[in-house]
């Protein structure tokens, strides 16, 4: 049948519903613009965390290159390395992705200790970058090399979160002092005042040249960094003294008989340098104070070397003596963006020369030096082979100098950021680190060098499909503190560990294109003689937009809620939900036959709905599951309309599937 084209009604109110239509479209894409650029603000004055919701938000209305290139950016630099690999799998897979692209998925896949794929987007990297010097090239290439040689022979370590002091916020830089331990942290505190104002990064000023918040960090959204200490089992409480600034306070050193310290704070200083229209950072500063007859701090003064319009000076370190102070600044002249400097106390009670210690320092950044009683210096940097991001490097005393520095190995050093190494005794110290299983951003941990470990755990990873032996697993066990150790299988699938006494470990797997498996645990709890455990590992291979059954997702007829069996097999896909952080995916549910087809239609998208709500009630970011409803469009048998069934053969219809759409 032929449309008449001279019916003018005809004609209008077609008109008239494609107007509508391309209305709403031109509508939905407008949100998506304007979402779109609420998130390039939020992201320009460093809210990540609030830009991550919009720009996520921004590509489920419509996916487009920038929206999964700023994801992949928000998580890299609020250092949630699983979601940047996976946004950054996605984002060099985009035509005209930046050279830049592969090296932040070579460092995200580093960080997840994925080290021979890091190689490889380094290496793509490499050849995309043909300004990149070769020596950087090569730095990246044998550092994942050298992990991945680390990994497989680890150096005998305890290593222990101090859960006692770590908080939910960032934790760093302990030190001993008078029987407990200094520290820095951005813990939320009663004693400063809880008044956050929002949109204004830290530190900057913005066109009216306003100051920052005086409480809120506004990249963190937490305090700003103070020093804490803490004795025993006692609660952590402020250190009893006035570092002279509203904003950061922190890593402080002591001289051995805890009279003076020195430490690191940021001010506003009254001539700093402004520039309307332009944000404006404050560079950090070395302070001290010493403690005067009745053993009250005094008031602090500024170091020597301060110039908080043209560098910064941190990281401070003094001898136990008193006569040299070892610190980190990016002032002129230096070797790379932060070298470590020395300067000794003159004759007259102040500071001499800085001096560059040139055979440490490199072209990228140094941190947090310290010296042991063997005049053994150690200090972190990330312009060395090493594991990823700063690595702990000791250099060896050598006659009146320092011997060539050397990393410390696995697993001290981990994928992420490990710095402010301290020695409590000749194998005993502490340890700052972002690394994967902390209470919060930066934890200190405690270490034990060279313990005897003589439990072992040996075992072989599999493809739970096929059941052949799968390469480059990433194995880790977590300890109850939340600290993990990981290894690599080798060519046979096969991992080992060495174990700690009297310990309860949870062992899981992770590899691209798998879901990780389902962790389990190993004891060793009560067992007094040396012993070697067996244990396997299964990993399922990830098929993007393949329907997976979920057994017993069954409804009664007419009906959508969700019954006890049912909560019970959606329970499990919430596990591998929370087991697999990064995987989005679509809920599906099915009808039967019987009924009206519009009806079923609306009941299985009401199954689906109510699937969804109960899986959002036990912790899953909606963002992350969709609800579909398919009605009878996709009976598994034969049981059509009008085909008589049996109740069991209708049932098997009525079901719930989920598909992985984001891995």
């Amino acid at each position: 049948m032929q449309l008449k084209t001279n019916n003018k009604k005809y004609q209008m109110m077609h008109r008239g519903k494609w107007l509508f239509l391309g209305l709403l479209a031109m509508g939905l894409q407008t949100k998506a613009q304007y979402v779109l650029l609420k998130a390039d603000e939020e992201f320009r004055l460093f809210h990540y965390s609030t830009a991550i919701g919009l720009y996520t938000e921004a590509y489920q209305k419509k996916p487009t290159t920038h929206a999964i290139e700023r994801l992949a950016a928000c998580y890299r630099l609020t250092k949630d390395y699983p979601q940047a690999e996976s946004w950054y799998a996605m984002l060099v897979k985009e035509k005209g992705a930046k050279p830049e692209a592969f090296l932040y998925y070579g460092d995200a896949l580093r960080n997840n200790s994925k080290y021979a794929e890091a190689k490889i987007q380094y290496q793509k990297y490499g050849e995309l970058n043909r300004d990149l010097p070769a020596t950087q090239k090569s730095m990246l290439v044998l550092s994942c090399d050298s992990a991945l040689s680390w990994m497989k022979s680890p150096k005998s370590l305890v290593l222990n979160n101090k859960k006692n002091i770590n908080s939910v916020s960032e934790d760093w830089g302990a030190v001993t002092y008078q029987g407990g331990i200094v520290f820095t942290s951005d813990r939320r505190n009663a004693l400063v005042q809880e008044e956050v104002k929002k949109n204004r990064p830290f530190l900057k000023f913005d066109e009216a040249n306003i100051a920052p918040d005086k409480v809120t960090y506004g990249w963190t959204g937490n305090n700003y960094l103070r020093l804490y200490v803490q004795k025993g089992t006692d609660s952590a409480t402020l250190f009893p003294f006035n570092a002279g600034s509203e904003y950061h306070v922190g890593a402080a050193t002591f001289t051995a008989d805890g009279n003076e310290m020195y430490f690191t704070l940021t001010r506003i200083p009254e001539l700093i340098e402004r520039e309307k229209g332009v944000p404006k950072t404050v560079r950090v500063e070395i302070y001290s104070s010493k403690k005067d007859a009745n053993g009250k701090w005094g008031a602090v003064q500024p170091f020597k070397y301060n110039n908080v319009n043209e560098y910064s000076v941190g990281d401070p370190f003094i001898s136990k003596d008193g006569g040299a102070l070892y610190f980190v600044s990016d002032m002129p002249g230096g070797k790379g963006l932060t070298d470590i400097y020395v300067c000794f106390r003159t004759e007259g009670g102040g500071w001499g020369k800085a001096i560059n210690l040139e055979e440490i320092n490199t072209e990228g950044s140094e941190r947090s030096p310290f010296f042991d009683d063997d005049s053994n210096f150690y200090f972190s940097t990330d312009g060395r082979i090493g594991m990823g991001g700063l690595d702990v490097f000791k250099a060896a005393k050598r006659g009146n100098g320092l011997a060539e520095p050397k990393n410390m190995g696995y697993p001290l050093n981990s994928p992420q950021d490990d710095f402010a190494f301290f020695l409590t005794g000749k194998k005993e110290g502490l340890l700052s680190s972002d690394r994967v299983g902390g209470n919060g951003s930066d934890d200190i941990y405690s270490f034990i060098l060279n313990p005897n470990l003589s439990f072992k755990l040996e075992g072989v990873a599999l493809d739970k499909k096929t059941g052949l032996p799968l390469p480059g697993v990433i194995v880790s066990l977590s300890k109850a503190d939340g600290t993990i150790i990981s290894a690599q299988t080798d060519d046979q699938g096969r991992y080992k560990f060495n174990l700690e006494e009297n310990t309860e470990y949870f062992i899981k797997g992770t590899k691209t294109d798998f879901r990780n498996a389902e962790t389990e645990t190993i004891s060793n709890v009560g067992i007094e003689k040396s012993a070697v455990f067996k244990k396997n590992i299964y990993l399922d291979p990830i098929e993007l937009f393949k329907e997976i059954k979920l057994e017993n997702i069954y409804y009664d007829f007419d009906k959508s809620n969700i019954r006890k069996d049912a909560a019970i097999e959606l329970d499990k896909l919430v596990k591998i939900m929370k087991e697999n952080p990064t995987i989005w995916i679509e809920l599906g549910s099915h009808t039967d036959s019987r009924g009206n087809d519009k009806y079923n239609m609306k009941l299985s998208q009401a199954r689906a709905d109510a699937a969804v709500s109960y899986i959002i009630s036990r912790g899953i970011d909606k963002v992350r599951i969709k609800a579909k409803g398919y009605g009878e469009t996709r009976l598994l048998n034969q049981c059509a309309n009008g085909v008589e069934c049996t109740e069991e053969q209708h049932q098997l219809n009525r079901r719930t599937e989920f598909t992985i759409v984001k891995q």
